[in-house]
């Protein structure tokens, strides 16, 4: 047997070693959330804090009904003069835009609220997932539902050596 034949049988060896050592494994994230019970309790806070915010947003659509409705009476009858109209139709456009910035207001607020609510949920699950990938010695674990990598071996990250072999 030639020294190559050799060293490919052993090179052959260590690679299917390697690869029999490496494990791998995968949860469903959007199960596991559906069934922790903080997950649901964030849900009915943050359902809670949106209707209020939502009321409020209802209060102001229908003061502004009100107000058109009264403008489109009165300009019916004909009781508003040029100017009084001008200035109704400016008092409208402004509560409008108020109606359409509160909106904006109440998605940025929802958003804020639902990550302050969900963030200490999701950390503490991605520390369980971790301390299982390094207690087990698996290799990487993958999130089913969202077909993502949620927990991998540093060693197994080739970020630098891409970026070398880059010049960056």
């Amino acid at each position: 047997m030639t020294k190559s034949y050799i060293l490919s049988l052993i090179l052959t060896c260590l690679v299917m070693t390697m690869g029999i050592s490496q494990k791998y494994a995968y949860i469903n994230s959007t199960q596991l959330l559906l069934k922790l019970p903080q997950v649901k309790a964030a849900d009915d806070q943050l359902e809670t804090y949106q209707k209020s915010l939502v009321s409020k947003g209802e209060s102001m659509v229908k003061g502004f009904e009100t107000e058109y409705n009264k403008y489109v009476a009165e300009a019916q009858k004909g009781t508003l003069t040029g100017l009084q109209r001008q200035q109704r139709e400016s008092a409208l456009a402004q509560q409008q835009q108020e109606i359409q910035k509160y909106e904006k207001e109440v998605q940025l607020l929802i958003g804020t609220k639902r990550e302050q609510l969900y963030k200490p949920i999701l950390d503490k699950v991605k520390a369980v997932v971790e301390q299982i990938g390094k207690d087990g010695e698996y290799t990487m674990i993958f999130d089913q539902s969202v077909g993502g990598l949620i927990y991998s071996v540093e060693a197994d990250n080739l970020m630098d050596q891409v970026k070398s072999k880059l010049g960056i």
